[in-house]
Protein backbone atom coordinates (compact mmCIF):
# COMPACT_ATOMS: atom_id res chain seq x y z
CA UNK A 1 0.00 0.00 0.00
CA UNK A 2 1.54 3.28 -0.95
CA UNK A 3 0.82 6.63 0.85
CA UNK A 4 0.05 9.43 -1.37
CA UNK A 5 1.37 13.22 -0.19
CA UNK A 6 -0.95 16.23 -1.41
CA UNK A 7 1.80 18.54 -1.67
CA UNK A 8 -0.13 21.50 -2.22
CA UNK A 9 -2.18 21.38 0.48
CA UNK A 10 0.93 20.43 2.92
CA UNK A 11 1.84 24.50 1.26
CA UNK A 12 -1.20 25.39 2.24
CA UNK A 13 -1.17 24.56 5.30
CA UNK A 14 2.64 25.98 6.31
CA UNK A 15 2.35 29.08 4.89
CA UNK A 16 -1.00 29.72 7.15
CA UNK A 17 0.90 28.63 10.16
CA UNK A 18 3.53 30.81 8.82
CA UNK A 19 1.21 34.02 8.80
CA UNK A 20 -0.52 33.43 11.16
CA UNK A 21 2.54 33.28 13.74
CA UNK A 22 3.70 36.09 11.85
CA UNK A 23 0.52 38.12 12.80
CA UNK A 24 0.13 37.19 16.31
CA UNK A 25 3.67 37.96 17.32
CA UNK A 26 3.48 41.09 15.29
CA UNK A 27 0.45 42.34 17.05
CA UNK A 28 1.95 41.33 20.59
CA UNK A 29 5.31 43.50 20.15
CA UNK A 30 3.30 46.19 19.23
CA UNK A 31 1.15 46.08 21.78
CA UNK A 32 3.97 45.69 24.17
CA UNK A 33 5.48 48.97 22.27
CA UNK A 34 2.43 50.91 22.60
CA UNK A 35 2.38 50.08 26.42
CA UNK A 36 6.04 51.42 26.27
CA UNK A 37 5.22 54.64 24.95
CA UNK A 38 2.20 55.08 27.18
CA UNK A 39 4.23 54.88 30.35
CA UNK A 40 3.01 51.17 31.67
CA UNK A 41 5.96 49.26 30.79
CA UNK A 42 5.86 46.34 31.96
CA UNK A 43 8.13 44.97 34.92
CA UNK A 44 8.63 41.38 35.44
CA UNK A 45 9.16 40.50 38.84
CA UNK A 46 12.05 38.33 40.04
CA UNK A 47 11.84 34.45 39.92
CA UNK A 48 13.95 31.74 41.01
CA UNK A 49 13.53 28.27 39.55
CA UNK A 50 15.17 25.08 41.64
CA UNK A 51 17.81 23.71 39.30
CA UNK A 52 18.32 27.23 37.94
CA UNK A 53 19.73 30.69 37.62
CA UNK A 54 17.46 33.81 38.95
CA UNK A 55 16.53 36.19 36.33
CA UNK A 56 16.96 39.40 38.22
CA UNK A 57 16.88 40.58 41.89
CA UNK A 58 14.75 42.07 43.76
CA UNK A 59 16.91 45.13 44.29
CA UNK A 60 17.13 45.11 39.94
CA UNK A 61 13.41 44.86 39.76
CA UNK A 62 13.23 47.75 41.88
CA UNK A 63 15.71 50.29 39.99
CA UNK A 64 14.05 49.06 37.02
CA UNK A 65 10.78 49.79 37.90
CA UNK A 66 12.35 53.25 39.01
CA UNK A 67 13.62 53.82 35.70
CA UNK A 68 10.41 52.99 34.27
CA UNK A 69 8.47 55.53 36.34
CA UNK A 70 11.12 58.19 35.47
CA UNK A 71 10.64 57.72 32.34
CA UNK A 72 6.99 57.84 32.18
CA UNK A 73 7.50 61.42 33.39
CA UNK A 74 9.72 62.34 31.40
CA UNK A 75 7.77 61.47 28.45
CA UNK A 76 7.08 64.27 25.44
CA UNK A 77 3.47 62.84 24.83
CA UNK A 78 0.25 64.46 26.07
CA UNK A 79 -2.25 62.39 28.39
CA UNK A 80 -4.36 61.98 25.43
CA UNK A 81 -1.48 60.60 23.14
CA UNK A 82 -0.28 58.37 26.50
CA UNK A 83 -4.72 57.26 26.80
CA UNK A 84 -4.82 56.76 23.00
CA UNK A 85 -1.00 54.76 22.85
CA UNK A 86 -2.91 52.44 26.16
CA UNK A 87 -6.40 51.86 23.78
CA UNK A 88 -4.15 50.68 21.45
CA UNK A 89 -1.91 48.64 22.84
CA UNK A 90 -5.38 46.80 24.65
CA UNK A 91 -6.52 47.23 21.01
CA UNK A 92 -3.26 44.71 19.54
CA UNK A 93 -3.60 42.39 22.41
CA UNK A 94 -7.26 41.68 21.99
CA UNK A 95 -6.41 41.03 18.29
CA UNK A 96 -3.77 39.13 18.65
CA UNK A 97 -5.82 36.92 21.22
CA UNK A 98 -8.72 36.75 18.22
CA UNK A 99 -5.94 35.20 16.03
CA UNK A 100 -5.11 32.50 18.76
CA UNK A 101 -8.75 31.97 19.35
CA UNK A 102 -9.25 31.56 15.52
CA UNK A 103 -6.51 29.48 15.16
CA UNK A 104 -7.77 26.99 17.64
CA UNK A 105 -10.97 27.20 16.65
CA UNK A 106 -9.73 25.64 13.26
CA UNK A 107 -8.38 23.14 14.43
CA UNK A 108 -11.03 21.90 16.34
CA UNK A 109 -13.86 22.71 13.73
CA UNK A 110 -11.57 20.94 11.05
CA UNK A 111 -10.39 18.10 13.20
Amino acid sequence: MTVSIDWFAFIQVFVAAMLSATVAVTLYAVGLRLLVIAGRAPVVTPAEFTDAITVITPKEAKRAAKAAAKAAKRSPLTAGQKRAAFLGALTAFGLCSLVVLAGIGIIVFFH
